[in-house]
């Protein structure tokens, strides 16, 4: 399984952006994708999470209520709709996927998962 992320650039303070995340090759229909973030001073860390197959979505308190998961079916792509962004915002963006359904509590872990994408960077300007 190969993950296509894009979506990443440079937006103002209070901008939005959107990030996507397609994988290709073999996908079961019940895995789970899952967006995580990474700057050089900060450890890796859950941002959203979906689960195809009941669309249970999983978001960090710091992006609840700023930031969406979605999915378009007929593209298999997942989207990471990104509104309000702030500085703190600002890292590089990777998408993941694990071909399983994975349950609540191993949605939000980094090692749950098989797949990754490049990364695509995020900056927000104060």
């Amino acid at each position: 399984v190969q993950l296509q992320a894009s979506g990443g650039g440079l937006v103002q303070d209070g901008g939005s952006l959107r990030l996507s995340c397609a994988p290709s090759g073999s996908t079961s229909g019940s895995y789970t994708m899952a967006w995580f973030r990474q700057t050089s001073v900060k450890e890796r860390e859950f941002v959203a999470g979906f689960r195809w197959q009941d669309k249970m979505t999983y978001y960090a308190d710091s992006v609840k209520g700023r930031f969406t998961i979605s999915r378009d079916n007929a593209k298999n792509t997942v989207y990471l709709q990104m509104n309000s962004l702030k500085p703190e915002d600002t890292a590089v963006y990777y998408c993941a996927v694990s071909p399983r359904r994975l349950i609540t509590s191993a949605v939000r872990q980094g090692a749950s998962y098989d797949y990754w994408g490049q990364g695509t960077q995020v900056t927000v300007s104060s």
